[in-house]
């Protein structure tokens, strides 16, 4: 007994009771107890929400008398369009915002709701190795299984496309892609998405797109690749956006997916039951961050660019404790623990406990993760570099 109250331990399914919590947040929980931490676990951007967003909503609060109501499960309608539009403006691709535009809360309710659309027990997601933690343990929860799609270090972490067939399986329902890539920073060729999609397609396979980062790349912002461009995948393809990151908007949770139409009525069903429907004061904000004019994002790339230079020289200063591949775009560098350790997550334990730095262990990205840890430049220059004194005073220079 515990209260009065009969221990609950029983009740919990199994498949809460597998599901571990997030590698990034149980550090950042642990970092959280460490007054002094120097934190780059968490990709939290260091930069405000900005003002004509924040304005925006300032004025519905006291001009709207329906802010703080409901909104039909599909979002706003402003907003759908809104989105439509930017889509088109991002890929050339006209879409029906009513019935192929879903707004969420985020790219994590998103995602969720579309394994939960898409998965029977026992069926597969391809997704990269290494890959975001989330996705992985999502699709478990859902009762699928991920599939590793391994990711080459020795070639910046490509992908080979070759490899990717032989995974597929007659349980397989899609493949998950973050580019540029969360953990490692890498940026999918052309070549390779299009191939990607093109088996996809013939083997009637869904491509995810996950897409926070695509607005921070760094040495050729025109140069990348948006597979959501190409009409002949429209049908294959779900595009998902977030701005939380490219608005500065994490804790907002807004995000919105152009879905192909037969997915899109199944995702509102279940949107709904988790959500009802996206909170309407960060739909506002949205619409905002799509309707003004994006002022801030070249600032934004620019001190995320110097971050990028600052936390690899500080790597490259201390090339007998880690080997890293240069990061191209988001704001993450994967390097790999080249000191004596046990295992990745020990290592990151050690670090925050013994020097007060915090990583993320890369095991949890997937299998090739293991060795090797993520580190997240979105941080003050200042939060760097305290770092990284404390990992030259720990390990020596």
């Amino acid at each position: 007994m515990e209260h009065g109250f009969p221990a609950v331990a029983g009740l919990v399914s199994g498949r809460a009771g597998a599901l571990a919590m997030s590698a990034i947040k149980e550090m950042s929980i642990l970092s959280a107890k460490i007054p002094d931490a120097a934190s780059l676990a968490w990709g939290l951007p260091s930069f405000p929400t900005p003002a004509p967003i924040r304005a925006a909503v300032a004025a519905a609060l006291e001009q709207d008398p329906k802010v703080g109501m409901y909104a039909l499960p599909g979002g706003l309608p402003e907003l759908l369009t809104a989105a439509a539009e930017e889509h088109a403006r991002r890929t050339g691709i006209r879409v029906d915002p009513e019935r192929r535009v879903l707004i969420t809360a985020g790219n994590m309710e998103g995602l969720q709701v579309l394994f939960q659309a898409l998965i029977d027990h026992g069926d597969e997601i391809i997704v990269t190795d290494p890959g975001f933690v989330s996705h992985i343990s999502q699709i478990e929860f859902s009762g699928g299984r991920p599939v590793f799609w391994k990711m080459d270090e020795a070639r910046g972490w490509d992908l080979d496309i070759e490899a990717l067939p032989g995974l597929i399986t007659d349980r397989t329902k899609a493949i998950v892609l973050v580019n540029p890539s969360n953990p490692t920073g890498a940026i999918l060729s052309e070549t390779t998405l299009r191939a990607a999609a093109k088996i996809a397609r013939d083997h009637g396979l869904l491509i995810i797109i996950d897409d926070p980062y695509s607005p921070f790349v760094y040495d050729d912002p025109e140069g990348v690749f948006h597979l959501a461009s190409v009409p002949e995948f429209a049908s294959h393809v779900a595009y998902l956006f977030t701005f939380s990151k490219a608005y500065a908007m994490s804790g907002w949770r807004a995000a919105y997916m152009v879905l192909p139409e037969a997915l899109r009525t199944e995702a509102v069903k279940i949107h709904d039951l988790t959500m009802i429907c996206t909170p309407r004061i960060s739909q506002v904000a949205a619409h905002a961050a799509l309707t003004t004019p994006a002022m801030h994002l070249d600032e934004f790339r620019a001190i995320l660019n110097r971050r990028r230079t600052l936390i690899c020289e500080r790597l490259d200063g201390v090339s007998h404790v880690f080997d890293y591949v240069r990061p191209q775009g988001a704001y993450y560098v994967f390097p790999k623990i080249l000191v004596e350790h046990d295992s990745d997550r020990q290592f990151a334990l050690d670090l925050l406990e013994k020097a007060h730095v915090t990583v993320t262990p890369g095991s949890a990205f997937g299998p090739s993760g293991s060795g090797h840890v993520r580190m997240a430049f979105c941080v003050e220059d200042d939060m760097i570099n305290r770092a990284f004194d404390r990992i030259e005073t720990y390990f020596g220079r």
